[in-house]
């Protein structure tokens, strides 16, 4: 266990509150336990104590409240720990942190430092101290429910399965390499390519995800698109109930980006309205549209308002948005009807084409069905843990660059073909915080006959 300075910090929220709690880690805990309560002997580890606590320079009592004792290892950090529930009161809570500032050998926190100590005393790998942040910020289910998956160390499994299976082959190879004279099989390489072929097949069916574990943790982005004037304004408040952009009958009212973060049965979404897109002269507009159009490339999914009376017809600086990824919403049925069997066109490829009226809120029902149902399409959980973050995915490619690299020159001496199995393991160790080249020699020793 790594033994450092210790560190202290506000465990809860900023701001007023019922209650609030301290966190202290690190060798000098117990001292300072001690003389934050004033006595010889340390309370019964895990269990709640509650005590008056008081300054150790001027014995001012400070508050009454909760005292926890976590002995390390079996903590939160690894290290001893100790938790101060308090009450939430600024004044109570600024007190508290000063007195604990005047004790020797004790520190602020920096920001993380506690799950950095968790990660360095083998408390967690890092793919569950980045669980434990998403489930910090989560917002809707799904986020928690990732999150969760996450700081339960099933992304960790899943990768640490595969770098075992790499590691074994690997071992293969060193043992054929260091221990020519032993009973290990002839055509070593021959024997882990079937190992390293079935990875390969995995790894990449794991990434082709449709990056569904980085749009539940960022969100699901939602691009609303159309003319000026044909109602984008009105749907994005019907969606956000309530009034996020401005509507009149102005042309050209929305000049820039307008966000709105939505949580759809569950899923985390944003929905974007943008300018009206037209030919204009005015030089704002220009580079509002200019901004709908690159935010429009970036989308998930895209709204495509076109008025009911022009359909078939799709304005032109529409047709090129038109695509497998969008819905056309027919808006103003109210002005003018329209008819069932034009609903479907071969030559316009989209998710699907519903006539509304976003000012009656004609047909909205449908759109909100059909719109929960493409979002959950892409964003519901699979049985296996999903990527979350890039830093993932960009490890996972250069590992199965070096297991492309081993199965198309199986021909190369051993020596290079065990160096592309343990750079593809060590790549996979990056995501998780577990590279451990002792682990080959444990393979070696307790499979092959070796040293007997």
């Amino acid at each position: 266990m790594v033994q450092l300075e210790t560190i202290f910090a506000l465990s809860s929220g900023k701001g007023r509150a019922g209650v609030s709690v301290i966190r202290l880690s690190g060798p000098e805990t117990d001292a300072a336990v001690l003389k934050l309560i004033g006595k010889d002997t340390l309370p019964t580890p895990r269990v709640a104590h509650l005590c008056w606590f008081s300054d150790p320079v001027t014995d001012q009592r400070l508050d009454h409240g909760l005292l926890l004792h976590f002995p390390g290892p079996k903590s939160f950090t690894g290290e001893d720990v100790a938790e101060f529930h308090i009450h939430g009161g600024r004044a109570v809570v600024i007190g508290f942190l000063e007195a604990l500032a005047k004790i020797p050998g004790l520190r602020t926190a920096l920001p993380g430092e506690f799950t950095r100590r968790a990660f360095d005393n083998g408390k967690m790998d890092l793919t569950a101290a980045e669980g434990l942040a998403d489930l910090i910020n989560a917002e809707t289910e799904a986020q928690r429910r990732q999150a969760l998956r996450l700081m339960d160390g099933q992304l960790a499994a899943l990768y640490e399965g595969w770098r075992k299976e790499i590691i074994t082959a690997q071992a293969y190879l060193e043992a054929d390499i260091d221990f020519a004279d032993e009973e290990i099989p002839d055509d070593v390489t021959a024997s882990v390519a079937p190992i390293v072929d079935r990875l390969r097949t995995t790894i990449l069916q794991h990434m082709g995800d449709g990056f569904k574990g980085e749009r539940i943790r960022d969100g699901l982005q939602v691009v609303i698109l159309g003319e000026p004037n044909i109602g984008k304004s009105t749907l994005l408040n019907f969606l956000s109930k309530r009034d996020v952009a401005i509507v009149t009958d102005i042309a050209g009212t929305t000049r820039d980006l307008l966000e709105v973060h939505l949580d759809i049965d569950g899923f985390p979404v944003t929905i974007v309205d943008t300018a009206g897109l037209r030919d204009s002269s005015d030089v704002v507009e220009v580079e509002g549209i200019r901004r709908a159009e690159v935010r429009a490339r970036a989308a998930d999914i895209k709204i495509i308002l076109v008025a009911a009376a022009d359909w078939p017809n799709v304005p032109s600086r529409l047709v090129d948005q038109i695509d497998e990824n969008c819905i056309i919403l027919l808006n103003k049925t109210d002005l003018h009807s329209v008819e069932p069997d034009t609903l479907v066109q071969p030559d316009i490829p989209c998710l699907a084409v519903l006539p509304i009226s976003a000012k009656h809120e004609n047909g909205m029902a449908d759109f909100l069905r059909c719109l929960s149902r493409e979002v959950e399409k892409r964003m519901e959980l699979s049985d296996t843990p999903n990527l979350t973050r890039l830093r993932h995915r960009e490890a996972l490619g250069v590992c199965l660059e070096h297991l492309d690299r081993f199965s198309d020159s199986r021909d190369k001496e051993l020596v290079l073909l065990a160096e592309d199995l343990r750079m593809a393991a060590r790549n996979l160790g990056s995501i998780t915080g577990l590279i451990d080249v002792e682990d080959i020699l444990d393979v070696i020793f307790s499979e092959f006959c070796i040293g007997k």
